[in-house]
């Protein structure tokens, strides 16, 4: 059963992935970005399965704190993120719906383009 120590290692694992994230972001490093991104998602899934196990209901405040501490760091690093990757995301969204009309309206002269023989 994780203790409370294993829970603050794992949510100082995902804030260290996190910088790491926002640097991806503010580089533009898209695979990297990903890849962090999968390795926070393994921790995170890890800590929500473990939650409420072999938690010691007299915590010290100060783990509590440290605990609370990192987990606005790790929100604070994830609006960064967004700050980087909405705007990226934007673009994608743009480009894919107008490379899908193209091919829509290619597809529909591309059905007309066809004239009978001696025209």
């Amino acid at each position: 059963m994780p203790s409370m120590c294993r829970q603050i290692d794992l949510y100082e694992e995902i804030r260290a992935l996190s910088s790491d994230m926002v640097n991806a972001a503010r580089s533009h490093d898209w695979d990297r970005l990903v890849i962090l991104e999968r390795s926070v998602g393994v921790l995170r899934d890890e800590l929500i399965a473990n939650i409420g196990l072999g938690l010691d209901t007299g915590t010290i405040a100060t783990e509590n704190d440290h605990k609370c501490s990192l987990i606005r760091r790790i929100l604070e690093d994830d609006a960064e993120i967004r700050r980087h990757t909405e705007p990226w995301m934007q673009h994608v969204r743009q480009f894919l719906g107008s490379e899908d009309r193209r091919r829509q309206v290619q597809y529909a002269y591309a059905a007309t383009d066809s004239t009978p023989d001696g025209w």
